[in-house]
C-alpha cells in the first residue's frame, strides 16, 4: 500500500509531453488566425448568397476576426499566468525586484 507522500508526488507529476503540447498550442495560434479569417470570408459569402445582402459578407468577416482576437486574448492570459508563476521562483526573484543590469547591447 502506498503512503500519502507517494500519492501526492504522483498527482503533482507533469505529463511527459507537456512542453511539446504547449509549443504546438502556441504554433496553432497563428494558424488559427489565418483559418478564422478564411472561414469568415467563406461564411460571409455564404450569408451574402442566402440573403442577397452585401452587409452580411462583412458580418461574417467581423465574427471570425473577433474569434481570432479572442484566441489571441486567451493565449495572452495563459502566458501571463505562466509568467506570474515564474515571478515567485527564487531563480528569477532578484531580477524581478532589481531589474536586469547587464549591458549586452
Amino acid at each position: 500500500m502506498q503512503d500519502k507522500n507517494e500519492i501526492k508526488s504522483e498527482e503533482t507529476k507533469e505529463p511527459k509531453h507537456r512542453g511539446k503540447l504547449q509549443a504546438l498550442d502556441n504554433l496553432s495560434l497563428g494558424i488559427s488566425m489565418v483559418v478564422s479569417v478564411v472561414l469568415g470570408v467563406g461564411v460571409g459569402v455564404l450569408l451574402k448568397d442566402w440573403t442577397g445582402q452585401t452587409w452580411t459578407l462583412w458580418l461574417g468577416i467581423f465574427w471570425e476576426i473577433a474569434a481570432a482576437f479572442l484566441n489571441v486574448y486567451k493565449a495572452y492570459k495563459r502566458a501571463q499566468k505562466e509568467f506570474k508563476e515564474l515571478e515567485d521562483d527564487p531563480r528569477y526573484s532578484y531580477r524581478a525586484k532589481h531589474g536586469d543590469k547587464t549591458d549586452n547591447d
